[in-house]
Formats: structure tokens, C-alpha cells, sequence
């Protein structure tokens, strides 16, 4: 019944993995990471490594893809304020 479990996550883990790697925009490609995280924590999980789950579960599910999402914000945000000052000086 373990054997199954892992195989079921291993190709979750694949899915997800290749998901992320074909995904063209930023932000989906944070969530999707986010997901793979959680596959990986419930791997390690199912693999009686209740800590390592721990630490992925924080670092590859939670925090991770919130500095690629707060990076995006703020690349975002300097850009508008770039195209908003070209503006201000043409006028």
C-alpha cells in the first residue's frame, strides 16, 4: 500500500514539475511551485521523513513562491513607475 502511495506522489511530483517548467507566466509558475512543494512534503511524508516534510513544507510551498510573487510585485511596480515618469517628462 506504501509502494502505491509513493508512486502516486512521485507522479505528482513529475506532473507538477513538468507543469512548472512549461509554464510560460511568473506568477502561475510560483503557484505551481507552491503545489510542487506540497507534493514533495507529502513524498518525504509517506517516505518517513517527518522533517525534512517540515522544512519543505515551509521553505518550498510557503515561502518561496511568496519571494517570487513579492519579486514580481515590485519588477511590476518599478515599471510603472518608469513608464509613468517617461510620461510626465514628454508632457
Amino acid at each position: 500500500m506504501n509502494d502505491v502511495l509513493v508512486l502516486l506522489a512521485l507522479l505528482l511530483l513529475a506532473a507538477t514539475a513538468t507543469t512548472a517548467a512549461l509554464t510560460r507566466d511568473p506568477a502561475r509558475q510560483a503557484v505551481v511551485i507552491g503545489i510542487m512543494g506540497m507534493a514533495l512534503a507529502l513524498l518525504f511524508t509517506l517516505l518517513q521523513a517527518p522533517d525534512v516534510a517540515l522544512s519543505q513544507l515551509g521553505v518550498g510551498t510557503a515561502i518561496t513562491p511568496l519571494l517570487i510573487l513579492l519579486t514580481l510585485r515590485a519588477v511590476h511596480r518599478d515599471r510603472s513607475k518608469r513608464e509613468t515618469g517617461k510620461r510626465g517628462e514628454k508632457s
